[in-house]
């Protein structure tokens, strides 16, 4: 049984955190749009919680939750439906993501952009195309909340230029958490007001000045109502890693988000320092003129039910 019931709770063995208990209620509460496999995997990444050969406790993870809802012990859980798994699958390639002549010139020539969110399995399987064909990083279906961006010209012949990927943020990156003022507590409330950029691709045939921090900005004004209709969680700040040994994030610093410190050079989700990574830049961009104040209250804990 993955559950332990007693004065503690704790999950295959691992005893629960109160910001782990908090955390799991924020999820299951704010991204009701995702199903019990995507709120299972999703937690599993984000806590961390692991086999010895590093896959995710994900099946162990969606009887825990399902045992804690029979005890009443977490509000309603989404309706079971058939998902596709997170992970990486095999892009079928076709012509429609092949290379293009090169687009170049002034981005006044390119203007106004469309960023038009990836809503049809046509779109979603020329998105996974592009970012497995171009971006150095590759395609990996991803945990929980998402959006998905194809930037085009809105005038003909309405060229594709870019794509956007936004996710659920990291549960716990020491400078940004010291720069919000958060504890682990309020990590815990308000983590879903922050969203990650994941990826963000423009593509190798296009060379236009300026394009790549206007493209950031048209996003900073779309992501929250998007994420809002999407998740019924409206953000107030964004975050990204630049790999600092691949590129110096000047497009993000144009477009005026803030670098906030460096990752320790784990994977993003590593408690044990086990998974070597590169060490990356950490810079973030508020969406709202009162969000650190937004992101430290705790009053969203307030009613919500006791684990004893």
């Amino acid at each position: 049984m993955p559950v332990t019931i007693g004065s503690t709770l704790s999950f295959c063995g691992q005893d629960l955190a109160a910001d782990d208990i908090a955390f799991l209620r924020r999820i299951i509460g704010d991204y009701s749009n995702l199903s019990q496999t995507e709120l299972a995997s999703t937690i599993c990444e984000l806590l961390d919680w692991r086999r010895p050969n590093g896959g995710l406790k994900s099946r162990e993870c969606f009887l825990f939750l399902r045992q804690l809802q029979q005890r009443g012990w977490v509000e309603s859980l989404p309706a079971l439906r058939t998902t596709k798994q997170p992970g990486n699958y095999p892009a079928k390639i076709e012509a429609a993501s092949d290379p293009q002549p090169l687009i170049n010139g002034p981005l006044a020539d390119y203007l106004p952009l469309d960023l038009r969110r990836v809503q049809t399995p046509r779109q979603g399987h020329l998105f996974r195309q592009y970012i497995h064909r171009y971006h150095y990083l590759g395609f990996k279906v991803p945990y929980g909340a998402s959006l998905r961006y194809i930037v085009h010209c809105r005038n003909p012949p309405h060229h594709p230029l870019a794509c956007l990927l936004f996710k659920s943020a990291g549960w716990r990156m020491a400078p940004r958490d010291q720069w919000i003022g958060w504890s682990d507590k309020v990590r815990a409330v308000n983590l879903s007001k922050v969203v990650n950029n994941s990826r963000f691709l423009i593509f190798p045939w296009v060379e236009i000045r300026n394009l790549a921090s206007h493209i950031l900005s048209l996003a900073a004004r779309q992501i929250a109502p998007d994420w809002e209709e999407m998740y019924n969680v409206r953000p107030v700040l964004l975050e990204t890693l630049v790999d600092r040994d691949r590129y110096p994030g000047t497009c993000y610093r144009a477009a005026n988000w803030m670098h906030v410190g460096i990752t320790q050079g784990r994977g993003r989700m590593d408690r044990c320092n086990e998974s070597p990574a590169s060490r990356k830049d950490i810079l973030m961009y508020p969406l709202a003129r009162h969000w650190r104040e937004i992101l430290q209250r705790t009053d969203a804990t307030l009613n919500r039910p006791k684990i004893s």
